[in-house]
C-alpha cells in the first residue's frame, strides 16, 4: 500500500499562455467545417462559398491532438463551431475526444440548433459525449423572417432549439442574436421577454460588417441596395439595452447583473429583478473588448488565427501531419496577436479590415 508521500500527485495545470500584450489566452475556438445549412445575409454570400476540400480539413484525430497539445500549453476552454458544426460527421466522437483531454475544463458548441430539432437524439448524444453547453444562433422568433435572414426554410425555431438543449442538460443556454437595423431590431423586446420565463441568456451582438458583406445593405425583398456606409445597419448596444429595458419595464426594467453565466466571455449582462434569465450585449463595434481578449481560433483547415479579424495565421495542420510539436508554432501565433481588430478603420478596404475574411462562416465567428 502506498504511503501518503508515495501517492503520485497530479501535476499542476500549466497557466494560460500570454500574448505580447500580457493577455492570458485560455480559450480555443475550433471550426470543424466551413459548410453551413444557412446562408445568413450578414454572414455568407447568397451563393455560398467554395467549400474546403475534405483532404484539407483536419481529421477528427488531428482536432483532438491539436486540443491536447494546446491544453498542455495552458488552454482550458474549447468551443466547437463552424460553419455549422452539427454538419460534421462524427461530431460526438470529436466531443468525446476533446472532453477527455487532460486540462480541458469545458467543451461548448456554437450552433443554429436546426439539427437538434431534425434529430431529437443529437443533443442527448452530445451531452453524453461530454458537451457541457451550447450557444444557439437565433436572429428572429418569426418563421417568415427566419427564412428571409437565413435564405433557407429548414423549420428553425429558436425557442424549440433552446428547450431541446436544455432538456439534454446543455446549460446554461445562450441565445445569440445579431441585431440588424431594419431587419430584426424590432424584436429586441420579444427576445428580452424570454428571460422572464426561462433561465436563458439572450445576448444581443452588434453587426460586424465583414469582407464582401461590408457593403451589404439589403435583405431579400426589402429593396435595399449596396451602400458606402457599412455601419448604417449597426444598432449600438446602448440602444439595444434601452429597448430591452423598455420591454421589461413592467418587471422593473434591467438592473446590472452581478455575474453572467459560466464562460461569459466579452458580454456584459443585465437582468430584470427576479428574472431567471439575463440580457447580454456583445459590442465589437461600439465598445471594442480587444484589451481583454482571451482567445485564439483554429480554422477547419488547421490555421491558428490569433485574432478573428487579422490576416495573420499560423499553419498547424502541416506540423500535426509531420508529427511535430505545436508549441513553437503556437508561440509564434501569440507573438503576432494584434492589440485590437481593425473593423473601424475606414482607410482600409473591407477585406483588410476583416483580416482577409470573405464571410464570418469561414472561421465560426
Amino acid at each position: 500500500m502506498l504511503s501518503p508521500v508515495d501517492v503520485p500527485l497530479t501535476p499542476p495545470a500549466a497557466p494560460p499562455p500570454r500574448d505580447a500584450f500580457g493577455r492570458a489566452i485560455g480559450y480555443l475556438r475550433v471550426s470543424l467545417t466551413d459548410r453551413c445549412n444557412f446562408r445568413c445575409v450578414y454572414c455568407m454570400p447568397a451563393a455560398g462559398l467554395s467549400w474546403l476540400p475534405r483532404a484539407e480539413l483536419l481529421t477528427d484525430a488531428e482536432v483532438v491532438e491539436a486540443v491536447r497539445q494546446l491544453a498542455g500549453l495552458g488552454l482550458r476552454r474549447v468551443r466547437l463551431s463552424g460553419g455549422e458544426p452539427t454538419l460534421r460527421p462524427g461530431l460526438a466522437r470529436i466531443v468525446a475526444g476533446v472532453a477527455a483531454v487532460p486540462g480541458v475544463e469545458e467543451v461548448a458548441l456554437s450552433t443554429n440548433g436546426v439539427r437538434f430539432l431534425q434529430d431529437p437524439g443529437l443533443a442527448p448524444r452530445l451531452a453524453a459525449a461530454g458537451l457541457t453547453r451550447v450557444n444557439l444562433s437565433a436572429d428572429s422568433l418569426r418563421p417568415d423572417r427566419v427564412r428571409a435572414i437565413a435564405r433557407r426554410d429548414l423549420g428553425f425555431d429558436a425557442v424549440a432549439g433552446a428547450r431541446a438543449a436544455e432538456a439534454a442538460g446543455l446549460a446554461p443556454v445562450k441565445l445569440n442574436v445579431v441585431v440588424v437595423r431594419g431587419v430584426n431590431d424590432d424584436e429586441v423586446g420579444d427576445f428580452a421577454r424570454l428571460t422572464l420565463r426561462h433561465p436563458w441568456h439572450v445576448r444581443f451582438i452588434e453587426l460586424m460588417p465583414v469582407g464582401e458583406l461590408a457593403a451589404w445593405d439589403a435583405v431579400a425583398g426589402d429593396g435595399g441596395e449596396a451602400t458606402a456606409d457599412p455601419l448604417r445597419r449597426v444598432v449600438p448596444s446602448a440602444e439595444v439595452l434601452a429597448r430591452a429595458s423598455d420591454a421589461l419595464a413592467a418587471a422593473g426594467g434591467l438592473a446590472v447583473a452581478g455575474d453572467g453565466p459560466v464562460g461569459n466571455g466579452p458580454a456584459a449582462y443585465y437582468r430584470a429583478p427576479g428574472a431567471p434569465g439575463t440580457v447580454g450585449v456583445i459590442t465589437p463595434m461600439s465598445h471594442t473588448y480587444c484589451g481583454a481578449c482571451n482567445r485564439v481560433r483554429l480554422t477547419a483547415d488547421g490555421r491558428l488565427r490569433p485574432c478573428l479579424f487579422d490576416a495573420g495565421a499560423v499553419d498547424l495542420r502541416g506540423p500535426l501531419r509531420r508529427g511535430e510539436a505545436l508549441a513553437p508554432h503556437v508561440a509564434r501565433a501569440l507573438a503576432a496577436k494584434p492589440r485590437e481588430h481593425h473593423l473601424l478603420a475606414p482607410a482600409l478596404s473591407p477585406l483588410r479590415r476583416a483580416g482577409g475574411l470573405r464571410a464570418l462562416s469561414e472561421v465560426g465567428g
